[in-house]
């Protein structure tokens, strides 16, 4: 079976756009639940609701791949779970390894998801001597000084990292220069590395700030409808008679109160 250290996907060769490549995962997402349910053909306005996207930015995503459908039918969604899965290198055997086995790195392990999409966690890898032999979800935690080792016998070239942010980058340097190329990174800090190797940030607080942001923005618009209805319920304002001087001497106007 090829590993990914003999392969890399064709996205960039082929002139795929980055906005393209990220959305990919969530029409394999959607054609892969289609799949399940035996349904042979969908429309692209179907799969663009299943997806999140309009069907507009989805005709046009696949136009890259090739793939245009047929019309007054629609496309074969198993030609296109196909068609995407190998674009995205899911045809293959990708051996992850994952550094940092506290809760979020065994959680990981324990993700049952990642073997059918193409990807087997070959490696866990911890600094914690206890640690060492300790086996998550049937495979033995080894210690980080023998990380270029378990990189090197796995053949692995994608990492994640579970660690705490101090010890980040310190692990981002030793899977690069063992020859680690992609890394998916948990812990809440910015990596720096070179040119040639991919880097994927996931920060779950930052993704709770912006729902924070959403849910405030929510509840400002509530209370500026409330306000709203409350001063359409107001009693409408009189008008008052006030005195200004005229030429011939005082006479009435009528001002708001």
């Amino acid at each position: 079976m090829a590993t990914g250290r003999t392969h890399r996907p064709a996205t960039r060769s082929r002139g795929i756009p980055e906005a393209t490549v990220a959305r990919l995962p969530l029409y394999l997402r959607a054609l892969t639940a289609l799949s399940e349910r035996s349904v042979p053909t969908v429309s692209s306005e179907e799969l663009a609701a299943a997806a999140g996207v309009n069907s507009a930015k989805l005709r046009k995503d696949f136009s890259y791949l090739g793939s245009y459908g047929t019309r007054g039918v629609g496309y074969d969604v198993e030609y296109l779970v196909y068609q995407i899965s190998r674009e995205l290198g899911l045809t293959q055997d990708w051996p992850v390894a994952i550094v940092g086995i506290g809760n979020l790195g065994a959680a990981l392990a324990n993700y049952g998801g990642f073997a059918s999409r193409g990807f087997r966690v070959a490696a866990l890898i911890d600094a914690d001597p206890a640690m060492a032999g300790t086996p998550v979800a049937g495979i033995a935690v080894q210690h980080t000084d023998d990380l270029d080792r378990i990189i090197s016998d796995n053949g692995v070239s994608i990492g994640v990292i579970t660690t705490p942010p101090g010890a980040a980058q310190q692990v981002c340097d030793r899977l690069v220069a063992a020859g680690v190329t992609s890394i998916l990174n948990f812990a809440p800090t910015v990596l720096s590395v070179p040119e040639g190797v991919d880097v994927r940030k996931v920060d779950l607080s930052i993704e709770l700030q912006i729902l924070a942001f959403h849910e405030q923005r929510k509840a400002g618009e509530g209370a500026a409808a409330e306000g709203d209805a409350a001063a359409d319920d107001a009693p409408p304002m009189r008008a008052t008679p006030v005195s200004r001087k005229g030429p011939d001497g005082d006479m009435p106007a009528v001002m708001p109160a």
